[in-house]
């Protein structure tokens, strides 16, 4: 039988025993909230506590989302909108800097506004608001993007533009209500309208500054040339319905630089922050509307964005902003200071783990387990309303999420043969994303080779040559007979099977020495 022995310490030594101090989780309390009323993201990772995450809880609903390529932003973005939506009826407008939530938003039932191929967004549009107000914002924006901020004169001739520009429309410059005799709606000017003033103040010869006025026109051309009009037509979205649209995203990937998807997406956001104004507060709404800000390092970087405005304020108008981004040090402080909830997915840089331990405070324990972080798993932080004795930054075992459906597709187009004639099989066969990445991880694949595998797919459109497919997997470790057995699950016959790994054998003997994500993107 085992004896107590008591001996003599100090408080030092105590405190760095582990058992005297809680390990950094928040009280279940502050994690288990009511499903009906809360969304489910995953297990905790000390405790495996359930978390549920409500905007009741936090001092706003402002999200930051940070972490590599590939280490489960977009598919957490996903999730959180989509049981948004089932739990509290939110809609969510997704400012989507390169095109990549496109497909998803179709495939959820939701609209998709193309910028530069084939929608428009009049950059004078008013939006419910007056159009003293409007210009300012203009002008913000124009000094948030350009260096128009630099040159006093021609930001002050600009303006000056602008609001001729309503005036010959007929608007009234300090009324929301614009119409006219008959009742009517007034129509917005443009920025054709603006250049147009400015042309004719210049041919006058009257301005004695000529220089500053020529350089004011050419800086506003930029926006008017044809065919990069976007924002200098009548425009073709309604701005009335975007914060009531259910799941809407606003895809920037065809313009044409990043100074125009800044354009365009301060310019939505300025619009919805005045929407949610003018629409107010209700008690039984609950989250009205999140807006997604992924990867728009312009727009979240600069601490006179309306992104940093809405983080401030956006609370007492019930929706919330969602900035998404891999490099942390591209969201401005005042956005990390602010917002309500941070998820730290994996993080690779130094300076990165610098700049969020900097900003959010937590520990040296829990920044050497955030570099550690695996696919899917993360790190979150809370700011909540009550005062918390207990450390508000905790980890997640893993992000549990869901997203639709999505089939993958496997080509034989390059077994095809001119002199022993066409295969005997279909173009190309299917399977579900997550069939795959079932396989895969029971075939003993590392959960990061199964994404890095499921986003070359991506990356190719959902398709993939089905030779390239087999270099690929042998390139992992998977046996030709779990591949044979892959294949055959899903209808190809054994003489098919035979010229697919010939095929692979033949083009292996070229491959030494490259590396086999880029055979895949440019040969598959």
């Amino acid at each position: 039988m085992g004896r107590i022995k008591l001996i003599e310490t100090t408080n030092k030594v105590l405190r760095t025993r582990n058992f005297f101090v809680r390990p950094p989780e928040p009280p279940e309390e502050f994690l288990l909230n009511d499903p009906d009323h809360s969304i489910f993201v995953g297990y905790t990772k000390i405790f495996h506590v359930p978390f549920y995450w409500t905007y009741e809880k936090v001092t706003n609903p402002h999200i930051a989302v940070v972490g590599i390529t590939g280490a489960g932003k977009s598919y957490f973005v996903k999730t959180f909108l989509t049981r948004a939506s089932f739990i509290w009826g939110t809609n969510a407008f997704i400012i989507d800097w390169a095109g990549e939530y496109k497909d998803w938003v179709k495939q959820a039932g939701g609209k998709v506004i193309s910028l530069g191929k084939g929608s428009a967004i009049n950059l004078l549009d008013l939006g419910g608001m007056k159009p003293n107000d409007r210009i300012k914002q203009i002008v913000r924006t124009l000094e948030i993007l350009t260096d128009i901020g630099r040159y006093p004169e021609q930001k002050r001739l600009t303006e000056q533009a602008v609001e001729k520009a309503y005036v010959q429309a007929k608007f009234s410059l300090g009324s929301k209500t614009q119409k006219d005799q008959l009742g009517r709606p007034l129509k917005a000017p443009t920025l054709k309208d603006v250049q147009r003033i400015l042309e004719e103040q210049l041919e006058a010869g009257s301005y004695e500054f000529p220089a500053e006025l020529e350089n004011a026109l050419y800086r506003l051309k930029n926006f008017t040339r044809e065919d990069e009009d976007y924002f200098a037509r009548q425009s073709t979205v309604n701005l009335d319905e975007l914060t009531r649209s259910g799941l809407v995203d606003l895809d920037l990937s065809g313009m044409p630089d990043e100074v125009f998807r800044a354009l365009a997406g301060l310019s939505m956001l300025q619009f919805i922050k005045e929407k949610m104004r003018e629409e107010g507060w209700a008690a039984d709404k609950g989250l009205k509307l999140i807006v997604v800000l992924d990867e728009a390092w312009k727009i979240a970087k600069d601490e006179n964005s309306d992104a940093v405005m809405i983080v401030r304020e956006g609370r007492k108008y019930q929706f919330g902003l969602m900035v998404a981004s891999q490099n942390p040090t591209d969201i401005s402080e005042a956005i990390f200071s602010n917002v309500g909830t941070t998820f730290i997915l994996r993080v690779k840089f130094e300076r990165y783990l610098d700049y969020l331990q900097s900003t959010l405070n937590f520990s040296d324990f829990m920044r050497s387990e955030i570099a550690k972080l695996g696919v899917g798993q993360a790190a979150v932080n809370m700011a909540f309303q009550t005062t918390a004795n207990f450390s508000e930054t905790f980890l997640l075992d893993k992000i549990v999420g869901e997203e639709p459906m999505q089939d993958l597709f496997l080509d034989f187009a390059s077994l095809a043969d001119p002199g022993l004639g066409e295969v005997d099989m279909a173009k190309s066969v299917s399977f579900e994303r997550e069939e795959l990445k079932k396989r895969l991880r029971a075939y003993g694949l590392e959960e990061i080779h199964v994404e890095d595998i499921a986003t070359l797919f991506s990356k190719k459109n959902r398709h993939m040559d089905v030779v390239s497919f087999v270099i690929l997997m042998e390139r992992y470790g998977i046996s030709r007979n779990l591949i044979t057995d892959f294949l055959k699950d899903f209808g190809v016959d054994d003489s098919t099977l035979i010229n697919i790994f010939s095929k692979a054998d033949f083009k292996r003997l070229g491959l030494e020495g490259r590396d086999i994500t880029q055979v895949i993107l440019q040969d598959g």
